[in-house]
């Protein structure tokens, strides 16, 4: 991450973006929203414009005035940033959440499907890979984390 606050994006997760959003067109800079949740999140989710409309949908089809649906118009529309990827690639970050997860020389990003993540790489080993390794500690020693695949649905 630079002074100004500008990452790049992964060439790989660039082309998700643009192939998500509706509005893009070549030589134009694709549109993504960036949820930054509430005290306990200790990263940035970035949503594809197709993502974060199928969460919205979801959201406008809970009952009005549910504490479901407020608690998640809360989270993905009071708690979120749209913004653009710039022409080279990068994504500025505002000092608001680049403080957030206390952001400040490199960035981590993992990808997940039509969204991504941007942690400070020390947060993410510290909370995410520890509990990753909890879970695979809780596994039987010979287990195969493909298995879980095998329930998924897919073809």
């Amino acid at each position: 991450m630079d002074a100004k606050g500008r990452v790049s994006i992964p060439a790989s997760f660039r082309r998700v973006i643009e192939a998500s959003d509706p509005n893009w067109k070549s030589g134009e800079s694709p549109e993504l929203v960036i949820v930054y949740g509430d005290h306990r999140r200790n990263y940035l989710e970035c949503y594809t414009m197709e993502a974060i409309e199928e969460v919205d949908a979801k959201i406008d089809a809970l009952p009005r005035g549910s504490m479901q649906r407020k608690l998640l118009q809360r989270m993905f529309h009071g708690q979120s940033f749209p913004t653009t990827v710039d022409e080279t690639g990068r994504l500025v970050l505002p000092a608001k959440l680049r403080n957030k997860i206390d952001l400040d020389k490199e960035a981590f990003f993992m990808a997940a499907g039509d969204t991504f993540q941007i942690w400070k790489p020390e947060t993410y080993d510290e909370e995410e890979l520890a509990q990753t390794e909890k879970w695979m500690d809780d596994l039987p020693e010979d287990f195969d984390p493909l298995e879980f695949l095998d329930g998924a649905g897919g073809a």
